[in-house]
């Protein structure tokens, strides 16, 4: 598929949401590295998005679970308000033990979310307390859901994708439903690993992306799926595909294609799928610790049974920006 922008959209920025709002502008957010804060900019184009001046609207606590690790934030317009839905960490010696990744969401009542305060709203909390993080929401028929990632000591692996209703933006009510664990071998390379959720609403369907594996060249993107008219808490509801959707390109020297978010296009003509690659493996040491994840913006298309065409990572245009 022509690819019809200028990547990587914006350097050095993993888990990358971008959000358009009904103002016109582009809002994006992505993991910046040192993890110590949450970075927000927004272009009227996703290509002028890495030229777009980024400001700092919260820095990571000195002390605390919401001091260290600040990862994979998101920004919604919910009811009204601006909510930023981002996890954190306590220090290494005390996360270990007791903490590791929390949820958490911090609120603003501006029309602009550049201008006012951004109120803590505290953590998201769920069923059973564990590592959880990459959370995500998105309304339908008239109710709030949140769509997370979390660890189950019960369960084999790092982290499995969960649906919960929501009472407000900041509190879950009701049961909490598993949607998937990592079960094929796609995604359990390096790390059992089901996390990333992104929802897109198409064709009388519900669909859910999530990224499988490592966060080096063997991470990949997943599919769920559920019929619109559905109960989206009932685990009987959702399907899965066997195979991954989204994966490395040898051709292309695009690695680890994953942890998206959806928009549309200028002209909203056309879907586009927002995510992270990097132009080389991983050499040495833990991927995370390689700030080479680069946002990407790719077009992409539906088969005639109303699924999602994602093709392949297309090439860089400008690959001496990222060597």
């Amino acid at each position: 598929m022509q690819n019809t922008y200028n990547n990587p959209i914006v350097l050095e920025r993993a888990d990358p949401w971008v959000y358009k709002h009904q103002d016109g502008w582009y809002y994006f957010m992505g993991s910046v590295p040192g993890y110590q804060t949450l970075e927000l900019r927004r272009a009227k184009s996703l290509n002028e998005l890495g030229s777009a001046e980024a400001v700092t609207i919260w820095h990571a606590h000195e002390t605390g679970n919401m001091s260290q690790l600040i990862w994979a934030p998101e920004i919604h317009y919910i009811q009204g308000k601006w909510y930023i839905y981002f996890a954190a960490s306590d220090h290494s010696d005390i996360r270990d033990q007791h903490h590791h990744h929390r949820m958490f969401v911090i609120e603003n009542e501006q029309a602009n979310p550049f201008e006012g305060e951004w109120v803590e709203k505290g953590q998201i909390v769920t069923q059973f307390e564990s590592f959880s993080l990459d959370a995500t929401t998105f309304e339908h028929q008239g109710k709030l859901y949140y769509v997370w990632a979390q660890l189950d000591p019960r369960i084999p692996g790092n982290s499995n994708l969960y649906i919960s209703e929501m009472a407000n933006p900041w509190t879950l009510t009701g049961k909490q439903t598993l949607l998937t664990i990592p079960e094929y071998d796609w995604e359990k390379i390096g790390f059992w690993v089901n996390e990333g959720p992104a929802v897109i609403k198409r064709n009388g369907k519900i669909f859910i992306t999530y990224s499988g594996s490592a966060t080096d060249e063997n991470y990949a993107m997943g599919l769920l799926w559920a019929d619109d008219t559905s109960d989206l808490l009932d685990g009987f509801s959702w399907h899965k595909s066997q195979e991954p959707v989204f994966v490395s390109s040898e051709k292309n020297q695009q690695y680890g294609p994953g942890h998206n978010s959806f928009t549309r296009n200028e002209a909203d003509t056309e879907d586009v799928l927002i995510f992270h690659a990097r132009p080389e493996k991983n050499k040495v040491g833990d991927p995370l610790d390689n700030p080479n994840r680069h946002a990407n913006a790719q077009v992409f298309s539906w088969d005639e049974k109303g699924f999602p065409q994602f093709g392949e990572p297309a090439p860089y245009k400008e690959k001496e920006l990222v060597k």
